[in-house]
């Protein structure tokens, strides 16, 4: 019977009934009904009689009318209390609960045989109840005592109590169940012995305790791993083996127990049938990286609420003296233990596509990113790389089993983006000596080999198109050289209320910023003219934080964190404030609504710089500056083509592409490194590195310590050597030097600059020279000059970098360079000062 069924039967939970008992009551019921009675006909007989006795009557009549209606409605019952305890007992008595009821005072109403009997009181001592009964014991006593808490509170409540030791009536220890359920004006109290119930548990409990023992002296491993991978279960024999304690591999992965590739193997486990066994021979790890050869025999079982199945293991030993000494053959132990130790994938495949056998190599490669493990190896195509790539392997496979195979390797792509590249050789094993395996598989990852193919590839790209951009570049400057040297002559030589001199001033602006975008691409090219000095990144970084928030707007905050103790680069210092503002503008129009830029230093030891070798670094020590945005981040697509030049995301007449690309330039000819990472909705961060540098005493000083003021005065006198074999550059330049006052011969060829020098028996000044001429350069008539007069002082021109050329020459050759395009002012410059000097 349920405990709503034992309320219910006594009663509990309806309104309370008033009761008149006894025989005493029902005559005073009937006296009251009689009198009314009998006063109404007086009333209807003597209309006239007595206003006191009228009103006695009526008080009468009204009383007893009351009690027949509460008769009639049943508010009012007649009966015994009797009555009650006898419909209790009908239904209490026969059950094999104690069931007592006791008003909310505790005063006993019932008790059935059964209360009295579970507790060992006699059948007459009722009124004792519960703490007569269980007097004496402490834990009885606060049980009791929750549940008179409960009563006052009119809660119901359920506890369960053990009683220790020998109990009343000589009993032994008892496990009760004590139940209270309190109603309007009286309490039910339930007392249940549930005492077979938990010594039956306690008996699983023992049986369990020592099942768990006998696998602990069992000669073989056992072992136990739950859907999670974590270790569930290890037995003293497979701990010994190891030389571990099980207690600390309860945090272990199954995996981590298994040596190299063995790991992979062992977690494609989960993905076989339930029931079906495994048989693998590995190698796990033991104590201080020993290896301990085992063959596991290993099942997966389902576990109710879990995704992912548990695994159960027996682990036998092999070896000398071990259990498989017996019927193990060492040769095919051994060739096991080194397939599944291969780093490349091995399989073999029945002649009807089912994988057969397959080392740890292969499960690594291919059925972590399968949604189970298929049995085919068609369905395992498909399900790690789709229906295209099991066609192709399909065609291989038959072509192959049929003898027409060509031998060629099979490339393949899966995953995320198609990230995983893997190439495949099929070998054909069937030759009509009966084995059940029809071909072989052998598996390489490629992975890497491909993302260094790309790299090598963008790299050799990039190489290319700076090329290209420096060869254009060179080829420009000489245009531009014209244009701005012929628009500075006309402006010098008239009044700016002349006609024309607007549009000349207007032709020289926009020749100057055509030059600047040559500029960038010279250094896109590595090929721009750099004066490299000794420099503190930090106190770079902290002069250029004014500049970069006025850079920036309002809405975006600069955050600069500089590590202590930075150490030196060698770097033109202009360039890299050029780098760092064509970062923070970019980051600026990547955060539209606001956000954070952050530019941070720090060293990079020669440890951390191996960890960049996959991506091209060399080994050494750099110093790293981050520059990182908040912005919208770029897509993959966009990162693959951000060094470009005039690449640009922004509209058109917002930018001409060169930022980054001159970043990348800059950075590479100072022999460093610029890695971005990117991701939509979470910013860019580019990371550059600079090779660290360590100055002596004299380059910590800093350079330029005597260096002769620029002199004011351009005019001076000398004959000077004007070799240059573009005409408009080289009209240019004689015109600018004449109005100086200097003497100008002119050559087109290195080969005709030494005519002319013959022709004037050597009375040359100065030669100012272009570097890139046809038959013969500038450096080698340098050298054809330094014969016959090794004192003559040069100047070369050129819109190439000085290093460009330098590796040609001497290294203590001396000689000015200045690049193009130039003014007219800084031409006749650098004339007065080699002069001068």
């Amino acid at each position: 019977m349920t405990d709503v069924d034992v309320r219910h039967q006594a009663g509990l939970g309806r309104p309370p009934v008033r009761t008149i008992k006894g025989l005493n009551g029902l005559l005073l019921l009937l006296a009251f009904a009689l009198a009314g009675f009998l006063g109404a006909l007086a009333l209807l007989a003597r209309a006239g009689g007595e206003p006191i006795v009228v009103m006695l009557l009526a008080l009468l009549a009204a009383l007893g009318s009351f009690f027949v209606f509460g008769v009639a409605t049943g508010f009012v019952t007649v009966g015994s209390a009797a009555d009650t305890s006898v419909s209790v007992r009908a239904w209490a008595d026969p059950l094999p609960d104690g069931i007592r009821v006791t008003a909310r005072d505790g005063t006993h109403l019932y008790a059935n045989a059964a209360f009295t009997d579970i507790l060992g009181l006699a059948a007459d001592d009722t009124n004792g109840g519960l703490e007569r009964a269980l007097a004496g014991d402490v834990q009885a006593s606060e049980v009791i005592f929750r549940l008179m808490q409960a009563v006052e509170r009119g809660e119901s409540r359920e506890e369960e109590l053990r009683l220790r030791g020998a109990g009343a009536n000589g009993r032994q220890a008892r496990w009760l169940r004590i139940g209270v359920w309190p109603a309007a004006e009286t309490v039910l109290w339930r007392v249940a012995d549930v005492t077979p119930v938990r010594l039956r548990q306690e008996d699983s409990f023992r049986q369990l305790e020592d099942l768990l023992t006998s696998y602990d002296r069992l000669p073989v491993g056992v072992l136990s791993v739950a859907p999670s991978g974590l270790v569930e279960l290890m037995n003293s024999t497979l701990a010994g083996w190891l030389g571990r304690d099980p207690a600390s591999l309860r945090q272990s992965t199954f995996a981590d127990l298994f040596a190299g590739e063995a790991a992979a193997l062992v977690n494609a486990l989960h993905m076989t049938t339930p029931g079906e066994a495994a048989h693998l021979d590995l190698d796990m790890c033991g104590l201080e990286g020993g290896l301990v050869p085992v063959r596991l025999i290993a099942t997966t079982v389902d576990i109710p609420g879990e995704r992912q199945r548990g695994l159960r293991a027996i682990v036998l030993r092999r070896g000398a003296g071990s259990l498989l000494d017996a019927d193990t053959r060492g040769d095919d132990v051994r060739l096991s233990r080194f397939l599944h130790a291969a780093p490349f994938g091995i399989a073999t495949v029945t002649r009807d596509g089912r994988i057969a056998n397959a080392n740890a190599a292969f499960a690594r490669m291919f059925y972590a990113d399968a949604r189970s493990r298929p049995q085919r190896l068609s369905t395992l195509m498909e399900e790690i790389a789709g229906a295209d790539v099991r066609a192709q392997v399909d065609a291989a496979f038959a072509a192959a089993i049929a003898g027409k195979g060509t031998g060629e390797p099979l490339e393949i792509s899966y995953g995320p983006d198609r990230h995983f590249s893997r190439r495949i050789f099929i070998s054909l094993l069937d030759h009509g000596d009966g084995l059940p395996e029809a071909a072989a598989l052998y598996v390489v990852d490629t992975t890497e080999q491909k993302a260094l193919e790309i790299k090598f590839a963008q790299s050799h790209k990039m190489e290319a198109v700076g090329q290209l951009a420096g060869g254009i570049a060179h080829d420009f400057n000489n245009v531009l050289q014209v244009i701005i040297g012929l628009s500075e002559l006309f402006t010098t030589s008239r009044r700016p209320t002349d006609p024309g001199y607007s549009d000349v001033m207007q032709i020289r602006s926009e020749a100057n910023r055509a030059a600047s975008m040559v500029s960038q691409l010279l250094a896109f090219g590595r090929k721009q003219t750099l004066k490299p000095e000794v420099l503190a990144l930090n106190d770079v970084v902290q002069d250029l934080g004014y500049s970069l928030n006025r850079l920036l707007t309002e809405r975006i905050e600069l955050k600069i964190q500089c590590e202590r103790d930075l150490w030196f680069v060698k770097a033109d210092r202009t360039q890299f404030e050029q780098v760092l503002i064509n970062l923070a503008v970019n980051a600026r129009d990547a955060m539209p609504e606001g956000g954070r830029l952050s530019v941070r230093t720090r060293n990079i030891t020669e440890r951390e710089a191996q960890k960049l070798s996959g991506q091209g670094m060399l080994l050494g020590e750099y110093v790293l500056v981050e520059v990182e945005d908040t912005g919208t981040g770029m897509s993959p697509e966009v990162m693959a083509k951000i060094f470009e030049p005039f690449f640009s995301t922004k509209e058109v007449g917002k930018g001409t592409g060169l930022g980054l690309a001159t970043v990348y330039g800059i950075v590479k000819q100072t022999g460093g490194y610029v890695y971005p990472e990117s991701e939509i909705g979470k910013g860019t961060t580019f990371r550059v590195y600079l090779p660290r540098h360590q100055p002596d005493a004299i380059e910590i000083k800093g350079p330029g310590a005597g260096a002769a003021e620029r002199p004011k005065d351009l005019t001076g006198t000398g004959r000077v050597l004007l070799v240059e074999d573009e005409d408009g550059v080289r009209n240019f330049a004689m015109r600018a030097l004449q109005r100086q006052g200097y003497e100008v011969l002119t050559a087109s060829t290195g080969v005709e600059a030494l005519e002319v020098m013959a022709a004037h028996d050597g009375q040359v000044d100065l030669v100012v020279s272009d570097v890139v001429m046809p038959e013969m350069d500038g450096p080698t008539l340098l050298k054809e000059l330094r014969k016959s007069k090794p004192d003559l002082k040069i100047i070369f021109v050129s819109g190439y970098a000085d290093d460009v050329f330098k590796k040609s020459l001497d290294a203590n050759e001396e000689f000015t360079f200045l690049p193009k395009p130039f003014t007219l002012s800084q031409l006749a410059n650098k004339v007065k000062e080699a002069l001068g000097g």
